[in-house]
């Protein structure tokens, strides 16, 4: 006797049809939300490395004009060589680790004192060369040099601690560790005074 095996036979060995096209809709629409809120944190990541682009780029341009600040005092008060000359030194440091095109952290400052330098240690404005950031005028006292010196380490430093909030994780630790150097070099420069 022939085995036949009927068509409602068939339809009540899988899952129901209704089961089925149920369970694909919801998958569907679970894939769908997954792919939604993959396709909305792009602009968002994007936003956040942007940010970080433009903190990193002020950073390193904070950094620049500093170093140029430490470059001018050192060219107009060279007797100050031995007490500058390392902190200029972890502030090369820090315009390399932002990006800048800075002098390495072992490279010393000029023997002569370039024009700006000259400048600077008279009194009068700095020119600015090309892409060279403006230094403003050098004291001509070493306790006021170091003063000035002091107070931009000082603006520095807090403009990295105010940046630390809006800052990726990463790139707020160096930030903040950048920030904690420049008020040890406050300190240092002061004599510990504040």
């Amino acid at each position: 006797m022939p085995f036949r095996i009927s068509a409602s036979a068939v339809r009540r060995a899988g899952p129901p049809r209704r089961a089925v096209l149920g369970w694909a809709a919801g998958a569907g629409g679970a894939l769908a939300a997954v792919l939604a809120g993959c396709t909305a944190s792009r602009p968002a990541a994007r936003r956040a490395a942007s940010r970080d682009t433009g903190l990193r780029r002020q950073a390193a341009s904070d950094s620049a004009l500093l170093l140029a600040r430490y470059d001018a005092t050192l060219a107009a008060h060279p007797a100050l060589a031995g007490r500058l000359a390392p902190l200029r030194a972890q502030v090369a440091a820090h315009a390399a680790a932002f990006g800048a095109g800075a002098a390495s952290p072992s490279a010393r400052p000029p023997a002569t004192a370039p024009a700006s330098a000259s400048a600077a240690a008279s009194g009068s404005p700095a020119p600015s060369a090309s892409g060279a950031p403006a230094v403003p005028p050098v004291p001509s006292g070493t306790s006021e040099a170091l003063s000035a010196l002091a107070g931009a380490e000082r603006v520095t430093a807090a403009a990295r601690s105010a940046a630390v909030a809006a800052a990726s994780p990463d790139l707020a630790r160096l930030l903040a560790s950048v920030a904690a150097c420049g008020a040890a070099h406050v300190a240092l420069l002061t004599g510990g005074a504040r």
